[in-house]
């Protein structure tokens, strides 16, 4: 199917959808498209909720400056500064998974930088307002975005209250082939589900933190109680940032 076609079909899709929405011909609550289990799948095992994939930040190991997350995750997935069609594109327009803020203390005064990324949220706003059901959650927690079915609406966008999604606007040809991207569609963090489904046991953003040194960020599962990540939540105190959502984040921080 040509680009052309492909972008008629999505504004076909979305004025039908947002006509049959706005004369109660769809019930509040009821999605239009309903979605299961993911489709990915580790090559030994099926998905299941046995697991739930999460992040540790430890704020107070994050030195200034640093970026090394972010240009691990760019490498990796191939957004960004990784995507040789995206550094000719508008700096405004490229996509952006990971970023580091600064947050300060009004009252002392001290700064310290943490990364922010899709939170792969428990209840994802993101999946509630999507008419088509391309934003999903897997059985394992992680948040994802469906290529194939995304119309590029961006009501995602606007429901993250972490502002962790990105719109492709630009023809993409220099992409990995694990890390599949269109233009007109959404994408955020996918905690790299392609390593973690072929069994590497980490992220790109935890690997490079690691290999510089900072050890600031700690991937493993959420619900054994003999991970690393469990016993050092268990040990120590962490929050969410928005905890006042109840989103039951998949990321969790330190020292904020």
């Amino acid at each position: 199917m040509s680009e052309q076609k492909i972008d008629q079909y999505r504004r076909d899709f979305f004025t039908k959808a947002t006509t049959a929405a706005a004369t109660g011909a769809i019930a509040p609550g009821v999605m239009l498209m309903s979605v299961g289990q993911a489709q990915a799948r580790p090559l030994d095992e099926p998905v299941s909720n046995k697991n739930r994939w999460g992040l540790l930040v430890d704020s107070n190991k994050c030195s200034d400056g640093c970026n090394a997350c972010v240009t691990a995750c760019e490498t990796e997935n191939g957004w960004g500064s990784g995507s040789t069609d995206e550094q000719k594109s508008d700096p405004d327009q490229k996509a952006q998974w990971i970023r580091t803020v600064t947050l300060k203390n009004k009252l002392t005064g001290s700064e310290h930088q943490l990364p922010m990324m899709c939170q792969h949220c428990e209840e994802p706003p993101c999946t509630d307002v999507c008419p088509t059901g391309a934003s999903f959650k897997r059985a394992d927690g992680i948040v994802l975005v469906d290529k194939h079915i995304c119309i590029g609406c961006r009501y995602c966008m606007m429901a993250c209250p972490y502002k962790a999604r990105s719109f492709i606007h630009e023809e993409l040809n220099d992409q990995s082939p694990d890390v599949p991207r269109g233009k007109g569609t959404v994408e955020s963090c996918t905690l790299c589900v392609h390593k973690i489904d072929r069994g590497d046991g980490t992220t790109a953003c935890a690997e490079a933190c690691k290999k510089d040194g900072h050890q600031a960020i700690m991937f493993g599962d959420l619900n054994d109680p003999n991970s690393e990540i469990s016993i050092t939540m268990k040990k120590h105190a962490t929050t969410q940032i928005r905890a006042d959502l109840n989103l039951n984040t998949g990321v969790r921080y330190r020292g904020i």
